[in-house]
């Protein structure tokens, strides 16, 4: 392949990335346009930033907490024309687990479970490589269910492949996810700073989460 700027679509696994990155971190009004082009550079063209994510459901804990995530999908969609949202699904359900210290044998405890988003990415991925959208794809997730779309990828498109890894270098990068990319990029703290969302939003009524 040729040299840069290369055609560069992003997939963020929308989840990994909150947990791994930004949860308990004042930066999660983010501009993931900004923060992307901070990361990637100039030899990196962005084309699209695929945003895959399920909406959450509030808990007695944090009954607000739907409406926090609402806002910030619509803060993106409003500025950020670059970013494309899609949606799995998302469970909260009841759920007997062994208990560490019996009697009881088993306690019941709420699971929250977000269906279909490393699915649907895997799939963006591959499909995205045989229409030729990109020259290079960049998985922000440390999923290795995704590998086996990574290994598809490169032995059928010979497309570039980059990795961004939520929480590194505390977390390590999954070694199956590794072995098909070309680079791994880190996320800096002054990146995430100096790419927040404008609040408000121009032209909206979209205003940060106070509790954000």
């Amino acid at each position: 392949m040729t040299k840069g700027p290369y055609r560069t679509v992003i997939y963020v696994d929308g989840f990994n990335f909150y947990y791994g990155e930004v949860r308990g971190t004042p930066w999660k009004w983010l501009d993931p346009v900004a923060l992307f082009g901070k990361i990637l550079g100039p030899q990196n063209t962005l084309v699209k930033i695929k945003y895959f994510t399920a909406r959450i459901q509030p808990s007695p804990s944090d009954p607000d907490v739907n409406v926090r995530q609402e806002t910030y999908l619509h803060a993106l969609q409003a500025h950020c024309p670059l970013v494309e949202l899609y949606y799995g699904h998302f469970l909260r359900h009841r759920v007997p687990m062994e208990h560490a210290n019996p009697p009881p044998a088993s306690v019941e405890v709420w699971k929250n479970e977000e269906k279909g988003s490393d699915v649907n990415l895997a799939l963006h991925v591959l499909n995205d490589a045989w229409l030729d959208a990109y020259d290079c794809a960049v998985i922000v997730s440390n999923d290795s269910d995704l590998a086996e779309s990574l290994r598809l990828v490169k032995a059928q498109n010979r497309k570039l492949i980059g990795l961004v890894t939520p929480g590194a270098p505390q977390r390590k990068t999954s070694r199956q996810l590794r072995a098909h990319a070309d680079f791994v990029k880190p996320i800096r703290t002054w990146m995430l700073k100096s790419s927040q969302l404008p609040n408000p939003i121009p032209g909206t009524t979209i205003h940060k989460p106070a509790r954000w």
